[in-house]
């Protein structure tokens, strides 16, 4: 098993070589007991690479999400399942698509209960960067996808990596909230404590669930209440 610091030497069709982690996650991480197994990660992306695989997203943007939000800078975090597979969706953050790509419908329902729930008018931009760096970790639980192929790199050990930082950020920190939109989100949620922290749980904002509870659950603006309860600066969810 190689150190989760090493885990640069990966290769993907998009680059020679995965960035490295930022230096206060590897120290959070490096000694994480029994995981994460990168060197799992590790031979599956060489070997989707050798075999001429297209992998999403760019191996520049793999940790985007963790080298946009400090550990210490933290206060919600919202947990998606995968990288979008289609070319020039995935950018390294749950839901979100960069600037003037067509929003997915999961996303369209993310800012469609925003604006029912705060009033804000949503954007026809599907870029979720100023919520990073508002302390909102967008993290998803499996960090790459073959191009074309949902959920294609799950069970290849991405798990045991998101797991470790989801426990490291429900032990170390306190007063942060968890957004667990659908079973596979909410599964997490067994690694975190309850008593330390807010968990928000309903459907997925997918077309196929979201108006079984995603649409209505008022997510944003508990958070928002939550975190001011807490002594700390709200969230400004427009984008």
């Amino acid at each position: 098993m190689i150190p989760i610091d090493k885990i640069a030497s990966m290769h993907t069709t998009q680059s020679k070589d995965l960035p490295s982690l930022p230096k206060d996650w590897q120290a959070i991480l490096k000694n994480t007991p029994n995981g994460p197994h990168t060197q799992a990660i590790s031979d599956f992306l060489a070997k989707e690479n050798q075999d001429g695989k297209i992998i999403y997203p760019p191996a520049s943007k793999i940790f985007a999400a963790i080298n946009a939000v400090k550990f210490n800078q933290v206060k919600v975090i919202i947990l998606g399942q995968d990288p979008y597979h289609n070319p020039g969706q995935a950018h390294g953050l749950s839901f979100s698509v960069p600037s003037g790509i067509k929003q997915p419908p999961s996303l369209k329902n993310i800012l469609k209960e925003i604006q029912r729930d705060l009033k804000i008018i949503s954007s026809t931009s599907g870029d979720l960067t100023p919520w990073t760096t508002q302390g909102v970790l967008l993290l998803n639980t499996t960090l790459t996808v073959q191009a074309h192929h949902p959920a294609s790199h799950q069970n290849k050990g991405w798990q045991s990596f998101t797991d470790a930082i989801i426990q490291q950020l429900s032990t170390q920190r306190q007063n942060l909230v968890f957004m667990l939109w659908g079973k596979h989100a909410q599964k997490k949620g067994a690694k975190i404590d309850p008593k330390k922290h807010l968990l928000l749980t309903t459907t997925h904002p997918s077309p196929l669930a979201a108006y079984r509870g995603f649409l209505g659950c008022a997510h944003f603006s508990k958070a928002n209440q939550y975190l001011i309860q807490q002594g700390l600066t709200p969230i400004n969810w427009q984008i």
